[in-house]
């Protein structure tokens, strides 16, 4: 992506896409957004702090993770190009993030803080259905996830996500990828080995 003009264009379309509305209201709605420029290892968020920006991924590709009692970081999501990333319960409650969310690959993204998303939901009533349509697109895909994690196997969701999320698997390091799944590095390694031998 190498211009703010593209990276727009880019946005309008997902707007569009999640929420159909006229081009001049999703154009008047990304030109609210503003450039972040993505570096490896950089944090979006970390524990403790409040989400304030709500971000349009345009380019690279990115994780977000909790600590768990021993100290293990676990991831709960990845992120690449044309999806959204925020912690949806501290940028909504304005209360300290229990999540991190950290680059794992260079890149770019349209970035909008709570502040102007406020004013636009209130302006704007086909803002109000985007954020809408992006929430319950975000709350059943947590749902579906919590549900495969208590109904199938761990060889199971590794296949599933193997199908939709391919690119997971050339940006994020193997770790971060078993803990997303639930399961252990060297059960990923043998579900991997199991799979490529039938």
């Amino acid at each position: 992506m190498n211009s703010l003009a593209a990276e727009r264009l880019l946005l309008v379309d997902f707007i569009i896409e999640a929420s159909p509305m006229p081009v001049k209201t999703a154009s008047a709605i990304a030109e609210r957004f503003y450039h972040v420029q993505l570096n490896k290892g950089d944090f979006l968020l970390k524990e403790g702090s409040v989400s304030n920006e709500y971000l349009f991924v345009t380019d690279g590709f990115m994780r977000s993770f909790a600590m768990d009692p021993d100290g293990n970081d676990i991831t709960t999501g990845f992120y690449g190009q044309k999806q959204v990333v925020f912690e949806v319960s501290s940028f909504f409650h304005r209360i300290p993030s229990r999540e991190n969310i950290q680059v794992l690959t260079p890149g770019a993204g349209l970035a909008i803080t709570y502040a102007t998303l406020n004013e636009l939901f209130h302006a704007l009533p086909e803002f109000r259905e985007f954020g809408r349509s992006i929430l319950v697109r975000g709350f059943s895909n947590l749902k579906s996830r919590m549900l495969s994690t208590i109904t199938e196997t761990a060889e199971a969701r590794y296949l599933q996500l193997l199908q939709t999320s391919p690119d997971i698997f050339y940006h994020a390091p193997l770790r971060t990828v078993a803990s997303f799944l639930g399961i252990t590095d060297t059960s990923l390694s043998r579900i991997r080995k199991e799979i490529s031998g039938k």
